[in-house]
């Protein structure tokens, strides 16, 4: 009898593994560990290609696209603009009033921590904006809080800010990328440069300069965390090795696609393109310090030799031929700028050359090594060449070119701006108000009729007026030829067909945070 008893349990033991061991034959095979080997969203890497290493972490003290394309991860600012609407909407901040024009009393959402577990409270918004706008620090977009006169903390979550006078584009300004809040405890401990600490979506994990830069999901994030939960910024010069990553699955997404590859990236089954009219404007500055190109005929003559439309055509759609600073993404464009600039004119460049010996001289012409900067320098410097000039073209890769063009280190440029707030008050006070010359003014640009008009712009709230005075001062740029525009950018990303939701911004910024696999 208990024999026939055990037989019996033996059986039923045998029934229950047999049950066990189907169950587990029709999920995913398993390692020796026991984990899966279906790859999920959730443990592969998300690879970003950029032809440049970024030149650092921290808002407050970087200026460069490829810093930001980390940054804007990592970071957050007080408000954004919705890409739809282009109208500013609160971020870190709950909401916002004005008592009186020169006063902003912001309330801060509550419970949001930094990655180092800090709290991000009204202390670390003025910490952040204090150390930003002091003249110690040499941030080099300080220029956006020069309008503040002082920061109060009112209680936790609640920070009043008052400015010397009625700022028209203050909101546009803490939407900027430089105008992300910092936690105060790393910035004391660390430097943010190399170890950035926000509240963003995304955590800082290593740097290896020129390889790559790891992130990993904020389990702990405000909004709910990203569903990436790897993120590698990979370094790779070459765009066409980057290309050929992307069709083999080596890399999942690559922005600011090359002219000459747009052809052979539109041919790949695995990737899907975006294409949006963007922000960013291209153009060739003078040196305005350099004697030479204080010279209105100078200028006029390398003007009237550029044939901008001929170098727009090379673009294969990804760039709008304007005459105008301020393009149509940005606020302050008007139309009527379009087509006010000097005309291409080769024999006139040519008689205004032969009439004051301007190709006696050799001109240096910076460019930084990126395809398109390249390409315009290559194009401009055969033009330039047909005119009589003498032209050299010296290619920096893009840290050493920031800082030879903000030296002064040149003769002709090429320069661009995402105009990531998309205001056209934070487009010329930086970039041409002698108060930035030296720092993000890397033209040299002192005009002082147009700083009047600049400062107006920028000290009225009335928003039709603040029109009328950007027309005003863009339009005496592009009389002076005091640069001259190439093309005004169309903002372009390809992106593997795994994922979905990579929301791109005019101003050429994007965001991973609700990335999601099929």
């Amino acid at each position: 009898m208990k024999k026939n008893l055990l037989l019996v349990v033996l059986f039923i033991v045998a029934l229950v593994l047999a049950a066990c061991s189907s169950g587990e034959s029709a999920s995913a095979p398993k390692n020796t560990d026991g984990s899966s080997n279906e790859k999920t969203i959730s443990n592969k890497t998300f690879t970003y290609a950029s032809t440049s290493d970024a030149v650092g972490l921290s808002p407050i003290l970087m200026n460069d696209s490829p810093s930001a394309n980390v940054t804007e991860q990592v970071y957050e600012q007080l408000f954004q603009r919705n890409v739809e609407t282009m109208e500013f909407e609160p971020k870190l901040a709950e909401s916002y009033e004005t008592p009186d024009e020169n006063t902003w009393v912001i309330k801060l959402k509550e419970g949001i921590k930094f990655h180092d577990g800090t709290p991000f409270n009204a202390e670390a918004v003025k910490y952040t904006f204090d150390k930003l706008r002091d003249p110690a620090t040499a941030a080099p977009r300080a220029s956006l809080l020069e309008p503040v006169d002082t920061i109060n903390v009112l209680d936790e979550y609640t920070v009043e800010i008052k400015t010397k006078y009625p700022y028209g584009a203050f909101l546009a300004s803490l939407s900027h990328t430089n105008a992300a809040i910092v936690s105060p405890t790393a910035d004391q401990k660390q430097d943010l440069m190399k170890e950035p600490v926000g509240t963003g979506p995304f955590k800082f994990v290593s740097w290896t300069p020129g390889d790559q830069i790891v992130l990993e999901a904020n389990e702990e994030y405000w909004d709910g965390a990203p569903e990436l939960k790897k993120v590698v910024y990979k370094v790779v010069p070459e765009i066409s090795t980057a290309i050929s990553m992307l069709q083999t699955g080596e890399v999942q997404f690559i922005d600011n696609l090359p002219t000459e590859q747009i052809k052979r990236i539109e041919s790949l089954d695995n990737v899907n393109i975006d294409k949006i009219d963007g922000s960013p404007v291209y153009y060739l500055a003078f040196n305005h310090l350099r004697e030479i190109n204080q010279d209105p005929e100078f200028r006029e003559a390398v003007a009237a030799a550029m044939d901008r439309d001929a170098f727009v055509s090379k673009l294969n759609g990804l760039g709008v031929r304007s005459d105008s600073v301020i393009g149509p993404k940005v606020f302050g464009y008007d139309s009527s700028a379009d087509k006010a600039g000097t005309v291409y004119d080769l024999e006139k460049a040519k008689s205004l050359v032969a009439k004051n010996g301007y190709g006696n001289k050799p001109i240096k012409l910076l460019t930084a090594n990126r395809s398109n900067f390249v390409l315009m320098a290559e194009i401009v410097q055969a033009q330039l060449t047909e005119a009589g000039f003498n032209v050299q073209i010296e290619s920096m890769e893009w840290a050493t070119f920031l800082d030879s063009a903000r030296a002064g280190d040149y003769d002709l440029t090429f320069l661009s701006w995402s105009n990531v707030t998309g205001d056209g008050s934070e487009l010329l006070y930086p970039n041409f108000h002698s108060d930035n010359v030296g720092s993000s003014n890397r033209a040299q640009y002192s005009n002082p009729e147009f700083d009047k008009l600049v400062v107006q712009s920028r000290t009225t709230i009335d928003q039709d007026e603040r029109k009328v005075l950007l027309d005003k001062a863009n339009k005496m740029m592009i009389e002076e030829n005091a640069v001259v525009v190439m093309y005004h950018g169309i903002v372009t990303a390809a992106l593997d067909k795994t994922y979905t939701g990579l929301e791109l911004d005019p101003n050429g910024k994007w965001y991973l945070k609700n990335i999601t696999g099929k």
